[in-house]
């Protein structure tokens, strides 16, 4: 009856000894059901795990699905494998490739965003480099919850999406993308340049606003505190801003040359027509054009006209500004 026993315990142990010995293969030997060579993989947000075989199967990175199945089903957690852009290495076993998937860090993509571009360019580039929609990103930067979030008191985050190069996961959310390009203004936006602003008489909208304007007009660093300086002596002297971006800005659509019957568009944002700043900023500034309103250059200047060669004329009178005009349209007509 002993001998009986122990045989049974034998063979049991042999058994399970068997049986973990297959499992044991069947989940960690290299190449038993992946591909030999490297494999990519696009994961979507909301794509579910059995999607996500399907696409492992359809692009030869797995050659059966169901042992990925009872492979997850083992280990639940492999179920959750974050969305991503995954370049699969060669020979992989069924758990070291779930593994792979369910552990491996977020893809990131490096994207430079240029100063005094608008909201709508800055999701054009967003959604071209990562997993989000130009209009998905529209609604986020004009969603209440979020700007309320990022103490942001207007209709949308216009102004405040600052400029740079940053990586970015390629799988962010609308709502992630906005609230990091929001971040990085709050972090250049010291307690320092708050004081600034406010011994300026500037609102926080108020300096985006002319700051907005500045880039707007000018991509030469140099003569942005210039025109800054312009503004800012209309502002003080009660006189209009006239200044054809927020024009531009009200009309929409594509950059274009502006005409007379332009300059009468009825709209809050038209300079020509309203005194004071327009109702918010008109692209997203960057530092130079922030810290040119904040420390403007000491100026009577209260004109200024482009020179047909990159950068403007300034002027304090009109008399001066009409003279300057007309070298304006001396270095256009001197043009081969």
């Amino acid at each position: 009856m002993t001998s009986n026993k122990n045989s049974l315990r034998k063979l049991f142990l042999a058994g399970t000894t068997l049986l973990l010995t297959a499992l044991s293969c069947f989940l960690f030997i290299p190449g038993l059901n992946t591909s030999q060579t490297t494999t990519r993989l696009t994961v979507h947000r909301g794509t579910g795990f059995r999607s996500i075989l399907d696409k492992l199967h359809r692009n030869g990175s797995i050659t059966l699905a169901w042992p990925m199945l009872l492979t997850a089903s083992l280990v639940p957690t492999l179920h959750n494998i974050k969305p991503g852009r995954y370049l699969i290495p060669p020979g992989m076993s069924n758990f070291g490739l779930l593994y792979y998937l369910h552990a491996h860090p977020q893809d990131e993509v490096r994207i430079t965003l240029p100063e005094g571009m608008d909201l709508r360019k800055v999701a054009r580039i967003l959604s071209r480099n990562l997993d989000i929609d130009s209009t998905g990103f529209m609604t986020a930067v004009s969603n209440k919850k979020l700007l309320a979030r990022h103490g942001i008191g207007a209709d949308n985050a216009e102004g405040y999406l600052f400029p740079g190069t940053y990586n970015f996961a390629w799988a962010s959310t609308p709502e992630e993308a906005a609230g990091f390009l929001i971040g990085q203004f709050r972090h250049f936006y010291t307690d320092r340049l708050q004081k600034v602003a406010a011994q300026e008489g500037l609102s926080e909208t108020g300096l985006l606003t002319l700051a907005s304007i500045v880039e707007a007009e000018t991509p030469v660093d140099a003569e942005k505190s210039l025109v800054a300086s312009v503004y800012l002596n209309r502002l003080k002297k009660n006189m209009r801003l006239q200044a054809d971006p927020t024009v531009q800005y009200a009309l929409g659509g594509a950059a274009r040359r502006l005409y007379y019957k332009d300059l009468a568009a009825d709209s809050p944002y038209n300079t020509y027509r309203h005194n004071g700043l327009p109702p918010g900023p008109i692209c997203n500034p960057g530092a130079a054009s922030i810290l040119a309103v904040l420390k403007p250059a000491q100026s009577s200047f209260i004109y200024f006209v482009a020179t047909g060669n990159g950068g403007h004329y300034f002027a304090g009178s009109l008399t001066e500004h009409n003279a300057n005009i007309k070298k304006y349209k001396n270095a256009l007509r001197s043009r081969p």
